[in-house]
């Protein structure tokens, strides 16, 4: 059986924080819990190294709107795609900087993919959380913090099917953050 040589050479890509207990933002939907150690010289965790292996970002609405809150210059440099089923329009703040986009995720991704975006960086708990549920997540960078939130915005939700991943390699920063690489096992 031959594969589709679109198929090969696409790659959706997640890097994300999370609790250890799961949860990738507090009760209130805050993010203070990723300053709880020190990081004196701003090590990155592979985040860069990550960023320029991808061609686009794709996130969801609640994520690009935290972005926003923020406060700082726009933290990207690769083209972002906000999905989301209830946004209209973005901020003209916002114009060049990032593009709102919408319909199914097989819709959305051959979209990006005619815009020769093959390596997409999928951010944002729902987003997360779609993509996995229609298995369109190859690689998961999983960064643990050594933290219990006890609520929040769950990083993973129920799944239709079992989805297994290989586990590619773990490294620890700070000498208490733990960050592991999974790869999607898929039968060819």
């Amino acid at each position: 059986m031959r594969r589709n040589p679109i198929a090969m050479k696409t790659h959706n890509a997640v890097f994300i924080a999370k609790s250890l207990d799961g949860y990738i933002a507090d009760r209130s939907g805050g993010l203070d819990w990723l300053q709880a150690i020190s990081n004196p010289n701003a090590d990155d965790m592979g985040y860069a190294q990550f960023m320029e292996g991808i061609d686009a970002i794709v996130m969801g609405r609640n994520t690009f709107e935290t972005v926003c809150s923020f406060g700082i210059e726009w933290p990207y440099w690769k083209p972002v795609y906000v999905l989301s089923r209830t946004l209209t329009t973005l901020d003209e703040a916002f114009r060049g900087k990032a593009e709102l986009i919408q319909g199914s995720l097989a819709g959305v991704l051959e979209e990006l993919h005619k815009k020769s975006y093959f390596r997409l960086y999928i951010d944002g708990g729902q987003t997360i959380q779609s993509f996995l549920r229609e298995d369109r997540i190859d690689e998961l960078t999983l960064t643990t913090l050594p933290v219990l939130l006890g609520g929040g915005s769950r990083l993973f939700a129920d799944l239709p099917d079992t989805l297994l991943f290989t586990h590619v390699r773990t490294r620890i920063f700070l000498d208490e953050i733990v960050q592991s690489v999974y790869r999607r096992t898929r039968e060819l």
